[in-house]
């Protein structure tokens, strides 16, 4: 039983579910667009938020907190371009838009970028 359990499963188990949302996170930072299934990416959208929320601190303590989530590449350029940009928003930090369905299994895909 999944009680009090709010995460999505993503039909994965735990490793391989942080795993993946690692991976999407590296690719959204690296391209600061991706297209994945609707379901990824507001999953993603609550994981890179947090993110940056705590690179806006700009400390070294930031930028190692980040790395240990995706990696010390990604959690410099986190610190020093992702998160300035945002320094007066309060969150809101990407956006989902849904696009066509994947043709071959008809799954709801949706793009995620940065405001």
């Amino acid at each position: 039983m999944l009680h009090g359990n709010k995460k999505k499963q993503l039909s994965r188990g735990k490793n391989q579910r942080n795993a993946l949302i690692r991976t999407l996170a590296v690719s959204l930072i690296r391209e600061s667009k991706i297209t994945t299934t609707e379901i990824k990416a507001k999953v993603l959208k609550s994981y890179i938020e947090k993110i940056i929320t705590k690179g806006k601190e700009g400390t070294l303590n930031a930028q190692r907190l980040i790395a240990s989530k995706v990696g010390a590449l990604p959690a410099k350029k986190v610190v020093k371009e992702i998160s300035p940009k945002y320094k007066t928003r309060n969150g809101g930090y990407t956006r989902v838009i849904k696009v066509k369905t994947r043709l071959s299994d008809g799954a709801k895909m949706a793009q995620i970028e940065f405001v």
